[in-house]
């Protein structure tokens, strides 16, 4: 299969396939351990362990070549060179010397073996069955569900994904659902040890970042071929349709968190996870010569010397909404500023306006979901996220990594539609990299070269409309 990425997004990600029902018929030739593994899951939603679905029968060979399914999926999650391999590796991240100074400093024991650091590090709680392994990381079970319920469906005969689906398979071929998953983690939850706060990022830990396609892209271990999407068998929205539901669930999971009191206050404080980090990191100095880092923003109603709202992903929503959902794109663009203008006067306020926010948040992801998206949705985007309404919102690094990465995503949305071909997308990752790098160190992010980096490859990818 032919690999229409490129450039900074290149990884081996064409992908060979198996079929669920040779599976089956494959049983019987199991090793014993194999087969008494699966038989002894039953029924009920517990977890089975990646052991249990890396038999060479199913997902745990060495070469991808079956005929609907790679069936090296755990190599591939194993994969020690690759962003692929991340999740195989959160687990062991937890017992090097950085983790182990953060749990220091945050009063702890051993990262491996504490709750605030596994929920996120490894598969969550829960049922486990004899071959089930705390050590694999975040394993199949962390994001496809506890497979105790779904197993004997998925290697039946005649097994399909949606009676899989209704068995307790998280069905992460719809966009969100797999926000959801993602987020879980990549942003926080309600959970407990999904969520790091202020206090743990003092600690050390890094700053969180996420952006549903570019992430699902570089974990992506199956193939998406003709069975995948053109016969049905699952959903294969877009991946600029992907990249503006994540960026509307990404923010609303932030505003539900927000409201929590359990989230969103520490002790006597509002929780700074919330708040745009750069905005109180910045160099200070009494020399009357210095000039202060911040620059003022026309996207945030709220008076200087106060830390904003973290808006990256509002600043995205507000792109993409005036391109797929024009109707709902003004309203929203007021209710984020009544949001901000609300952070200014008192907690009661901001909730009421983040609800407000929310029910928006929710006509967007519907609007997203239903759109038909196509090439020239993709390029109007991208102008938008570069026209000087919304490239003057870029004072704060949060929002220029999403900018940057949001360019660089709907880019391959482009390649993969064969709208632009490789050569040209590799040629204007040239600019890409530009931008990539002016957000690489955020002590040093100087918002006036970012945006003409960003503007050089927008105004590249604008020539080839």
């Amino acid at each position: 299969m032919e690999d229409k990425l490129g450039g900074s997004r290149n990884i081996a990600i064409g992908m060979g396939a198996a079929s669920l029902a040779a599976l089956a018929l494959l049983f019987l030739l199991l090793r014993p351990a194999d087969a008494q593994a699966i038989q002894q899951t039953g029924g009920g939603a517990h977890y089975v362990g990646v052991a249990t679905c890396g038999g060479t029968t199913c997902h745990g060979r060495n070469n991808g070549d079956g005929p609907r399914v790679r069936q090296d999926e755990v190599m591939l999650w194993q994969n020690p060179a690759t962003a692929a391999g991340a999740h195989s590796r959160a687990y062991g991240v937890l017992r090097e010397a950085r983790s182990r100074a953060i749990a220091q400093r945050l009063g702890l024991g051993e990262a491996s073996g504490e709750p605030m650091c596994l929920g996120c590090h490894a598969t969550p709680g829960g049922a486990r069955g004899v071959r089930f392994q705390t050590g694999d990381g975040v394993g199949c079970e962390s994001c496809h569900g506890a497979a105790g319920g779904w197993l004997s469906s998925h290697y039946a005969v005649g097994g399909t994904h949606q009676a899989n689906v209704r068995n307790g398979l998280v069905e992460l071929d719809d966009p969100r659902v797999r926000a959801r998953t993602c987020l879980n983690c990549h942003y926080g939850s309600r959970e407990d040890g999904q969520f790091v706060n202020h206090r743990i990022m003092a600690a050390g830990h890094p700053r969180i970042s996420f952006e549903l396609d570019l992430f699902s892209t570089l974990q992506q271990h199956y193939l998406i071929d003709r069975d995948y999407y053109i016969d049905r068998r699952k959903k294969n929205p877009d991946g600029t349709q992907i990249w503006a539901i994540g960026q509307a669930m990404a923010l609303q999971r932030s505003l539900d968190l927000f409201k929590r009191p359990s989230r969103g206050v520490e002790g006597i404080f509002p929780e700074f996870y919330f708040f745009d980090c750069h905005s109180c990191h910045r160099q200070i100095s009494d020399d009357p010569r210095y000039r202060p880092g911040a620059a003022a923003n026309p996207g945030r109603s709220i008076p200087a010397g106060m830390p904003p709202y973290n808006d990256e992903n509002m600043i995205m929503l507000s792109a993409a909404a005036r391109v797929i959902a024009p109707g709902l794109a003004a309203r929203f663009d007021r209710q984020s500023l009544a949001f901000h203008a609300a952070m200014a006067t008192g907690r009661v306020e901001a909730l009421r306006e983040a609800r407000e926010l929310d029910a928006i948040l929710e006509l967007l992801i519907q609007a997203f979901s239903s759109a038909t998206i196509t090439a020239d949705t993709t390029f109007a985007i991208i102008d938008r996220i570069t026209t000087d309404a919304i490239r003057d919102r870029f004072t704060d690094y949060a929002g220029s990594v999403q900018a940057v990465m949001a360019t660089d995503t709907l880019l391959s949305s482009l390649v993969s539609r064969e709208r632009v071909s490789v050569a040209a997308a590799n040629a204007i990752r040239v600019d890409i990299n530009s931008a990539y790098r002016a957000v690489r160190d955020p002590n040093a992010y100087d918002p006036g070269g970012f945006r003409a980096s960003l503007g050089r490859a927008a105004a590249a990818i604008r020539r080839l409309r």
